[in-house]
């Protein structure tokens, strides 16, 4: 099954070409289930939050809220193939703080609500 995830506009290699763009995606990595601000990031980061802010977009192409919220949904999109978890169980596994932010998020990324793409893909 084909799901869009954002659109290619995103430039991954920026994250092994910038070291505090690395960290920060090293710090997501290991922590997605927490809540992650802007000034959490910039901090790993070791910038101010405005300049990490604009950094970030200029560099990755999005802003950081648009790429942690795809992070999260690919995560998500993972865990529904890996093993049969409730909608609710990823939706807090990967950091949403409630159902209905994830499910507008993966709708958004992968124009499916999160139980209808599972149906699709775990019969």
């Amino acid at each position: 099954m084909r799901t869009r995830v954002l659109p290619a506009t995103i430039n991954e290699r920026a994250f092994s070409y910038y070291p505090p763009l690395k960290r920060v995606k090293e710090y997501v990595e290991n922590n997605s289930s927490e809540s992650i601000s802007l000034s959490d990031a910039a901090s790993v980061a070791a910038m101010e939050a405005s300049y990490f802010s604009t950094f970030f977009h200029q560099k990755v192409g999005i802003p950081f809220s648009d790429w942690l919220r795809r992070v999260r949904v690919v995560r998500a999109i993972q865990m529904i193939h890996e093993q049969d978890y409730s909608i609710c169980d990823i939706a807090f596994a990967v950091g949403f703080n409630d159902l209905r932010t994830f499910g507008r998020a993966f709708k958004r990324y992968t124009s499916l609500t999160p139980m209808n793409y599972k149906r699709t893909c775990r019969p």
